[in-house]
């Protein structure tokens, strides 16, 4: 999932863990309301590991959007059974962006659909290295 301060983008994968696909944005309310949803959707269907996105500082530093995609990681474990895996998100949203840009896409096409297609990039960069990882085993 693409954690933001506005919305939060959610994608899922098919179960041989290959392919992503965006499934839905949800408009971050109170933190509680926001781990109630990704917990629902997550039980709807079955995952057992929640990848989140943790925006790192180009020098891999964690600023303050990776400090709030931790801390609410953290209370997510809180509810949620499953594995809770943080992945790389550096640049996802301005790709996000650029695709969008490159498909002709109004501004306000852009604004409901970016965080949804980030979230599919984390989640396609993350099955990537998985399977990057299995191949090389």
């Amino acid at each position: 999932m693409d954690f933001g301060d506005k919305r939060i983008g959610v994608a899922i994968c098919d179960p041989s863990g290959l392919i992503a696909q965006g499934l839905d944005t949800i408009e971050a309310g109170t933190q509680s309301n926001s781990i109630k949803k990704v917990c629902e959707i997550a039980d709807f269907y079955k995952a057992d590991k929640v990848v989140i996105g943790l925006p790192k500082n180009m020098d891999g530093s964690i600023g303050l959007q990776g400090e709030k995609s931790l801390l609410f990681g953290e209370e997510l474990k809180l509810r949620y059974s499953g594995e809770i895996v943080y992945y790389d998100e550096r640049l996802t949203t301005r790709f996000a962006n650029t695709i969008m840009l490159e498909n002709n896409l109004s501004r306000t096409k852009r604004k409901k659909r970016v965080d949804r297609i980030a979230a599919v990039l984390i989640l396609q960069g993350y099955l990537d290295f998985l399977n990057n990882r299995r191949k090389d085993v």
